[in-house]
């Protein structure tokens, strides 16, 4: 039996319904420096209130097309909304827990440690860096690996801005760092920073091009792709025009009225015999330059000849040659 619904619930339903049209679409951009504003994703909410706080996340495959870096996890927090742009700072990342085991091993050592850093530009930063040995080490092995590693992370942090951190982190070339460094301790099979934390914010910069000159360079960029689209598909229409229409002749006798070519056909005797001499003079020049002639050209000379005129230029070309 049908379950009656109510006026009540009619109204509720309704009203539900029309929040979706009070939504909007956010465009979800990475943080000013070092990344540009990158477009990295769309968002839909009611308010500037209700974008702001969400957390973003992504693949690093997605963030730069690195095929490889599929397993890496970016985190992005909205913290700012300007007009349908949703600004965000960067949080940290992680690796996907099943890429993780599958580098352990058995036989296998294991050197991991959670390490707390702050940048030149006062950001907290909490990394977890992965040290993956060829055979088991000893612990007093792993110590010196570990330690070393430790101070290596917190000095390159003191030399370098939060901008600086996420590149190298992203980028590979800290784990590189590690890499020659503790290599000497004891064969590596690989390293990794499995995980970085924002912890505490520092100081913002004010670095690279504001939010309107990057609108300004997509909507030029945009501009340029759809001339270059307009542009080709003009080329193509040409193309298949030039080879596919029919001749000025073909047309000029279609428009012709009825007494004109009656008269043509008369005169048709001698036009067939100058044609004739005509194709004979030609036939007679050694150099002549079929290329560079058009196709209504081919095919005037064909009908002088009596050969067929259909076909694309190649066919008339070598029609003409025979």
């Amino acid at each position: 039996m049908a379950k009656k619904v109510s006026a009540k619930g009619r109204a509720l339903a309704r009203k539900q319904r029309d929040k979706w049209k009070m939504k909007r679409w956010y465009t979800i951009r990475a943080p000013r420096h070092p990344w540009d504003f990158k477009n990295i994703g769309e968002t839909l909410g009611e308010s500037d209130e209700s974008i702001v706080g969400r957390v973003y996340e992504m693949t690093l495959q997605e963030f730069n097309g690195d095929f490889t870096k599929m397993h890496v996890i970016l985190r992005f927090r909205v913290h700012e909304c300007v007009g349908q742009d949703a600004l965000t700072t960067f949080i940290g990342h992680h690796h996907q827990t099943d890429h993780t085991r599958r580098q352990i091993r058995r036989y296998r050592g294991k050197i991991d440690d959670v390490v707390d850093v702050v940048t030149t530009d006062g950001y907290l930063v909490r990394l977890k860096p992965l040290i993956i040995t060829q055979k088991r080490v000893q612990t007093s092995v792993k110590q010196v690996m570990r330690s070393k590693t430790r101070e290596l992370l917190l000095g390159y942090a003191a030399k370098n801005t939060y901008s600086k951190l996420q590149e190298s982190i992203l980028g590979g070339e800290l784990e590189e760092d590690i890499r020659k460094a503790v290599k000497p301790i004891y064969p590596i099979k690989s390293v990794a920073i499995r995980k970085s934390q924002l912890l505490q914010s520092g100081v913002v910069t004010e670095k690279g091009p504001t939010l309107d000159e990057i609108h300004a360079e997509e909507k030029r960029v945009a501009a340029e792709l759809k001339a270059k689209k307009a542009a080709a598909l003009e080329a193509a229409m040409e193309e298949d025009t030039e080879e596919d229409s029919p001749s000025i002749l073909d047309a000029a006798e279609a428009m012709e009225p009825e007494s004109e070519k009656q008269d043509a056909e008369e005169d048709a005797p001698a036009v067939e015999e100058s044609a004739a001499e005509a194709a004979e003079e030609v036939s007679e020049a050694e150099a002549v330059d079929y290329s560079s002639m058009t196709v209504a050209e081919l095919k005037e000379l064909l009908k002088a000849a009596g050969k067929p005129v259909s076909g694309k230029k190649a066919d008339l070309i070598s029609r003409l040659e025979e």
